[in-house]
C-alpha cells in the first residue's frame, strides 16, 4: 500500500471532512468542513495529508497559536502572528487504518515541519482520552491550564518542545 505525506489540496476537503466527522462525531467534536478550513488558513505550511493509494486516510491540522490557550471550536481561525508555538488542532486517521503507527508518522512528520519552520513548542488538547498517545510522543500535560468544555469532560492540554520530540526518518517522509 503506498503512502505518502503532503500538503492539503482543494479536492482533498471533502474526504477530509468526511474523516473528521468519522473521528468526532460521536464525541460532538466534529467542527465541518469550513471551520476546517479556516484552521488551514491560518496555518504555516503545516498541514498535511496522509495519502494512501490515492486517496487521503488520514490528515493533521496545526496552525501557530499562543500557548497555554485553546482555539475556540465554534469561530473560524484567524492567522495569529509573532508565536513560536504552534497547536496541532487535529490529527485524525481513518478509523481501519489506526493502531498501526500512521498517527505517530503524522506527528513526527508535523515536527520536523515545525522545527523547519522555527517553532519552539507544540501544544495541543488531548480528547477523548488520548492522553496517553500523546505521552508517548513527547508531550506533557498541563492540568492547570484551562480548556474550554467544548473540547468534552475530559479534554487535557498538553505540549513539547520541538527539540525534545524525535526527529523525522528522512526517508521514511515524502512530502
Amino acid at each position: 500500500m503506498p503512502d505518502r505525506i503532503r500538503g492539503i489540496t482543494e479536492a482533498d476537503w471533502p474526504r477530509l471532512a468526511a474523516l473528521e466527522s468519522e473521528a468526532y462525531a460521536d464525541l460532538s467534536l466534529a467542527e465541518g468542513e469550513e471551520l476546517l478550513r479556516s484552521r488551514a488558513r491560518a496555518a504555516a505550511g503545516t498541514c498535511f495529508v496522509l495519502d494512501l493509494d490515492g486517496r487521503p486516510a488520514g490528515y493533521v491540522l496545526a496552525l501557530p497559536f499562543p500557548r497555554f490557550r485553546c482555539p475556540d471550536l465554534s469561530r473560524p481561525e484567524r492567522t495569529v502572528h509573532h508565536t513560536t508555538n504552534l497547536h496541532l488542532h487535529d490529527l485524525v486517521v481513518s478509523a481501519p487504518l489506526r493502531r498501526r503507527g500512521l498517527g505517530t508518522r503524522l506527528v513526527r512528520h508535523l515536527t520536523g515541519a515545525a522545527r523547519d519552520r522555527g517553532f519552539a513548542t507544540l501544544s495541543l488538547v488531548a480528547v477523548a482520552d488520548k492522553e496517553p498517545f500523546w505521552r508517548a510522543n513527547g508531550y506533557r500535560a498541563h492540568h492547570t491550564t484551562p480548556v474550554p468544555p467544548d473540547y468534552g469532560p475530559a479534554a487535557v492540554y498538553m505540549s513539547a518542545q520541538v527539540a525534545a520530540v524525535p526527529r523525522p526518518h528522512p526517508a521514511r517522509e515524502a512530502v
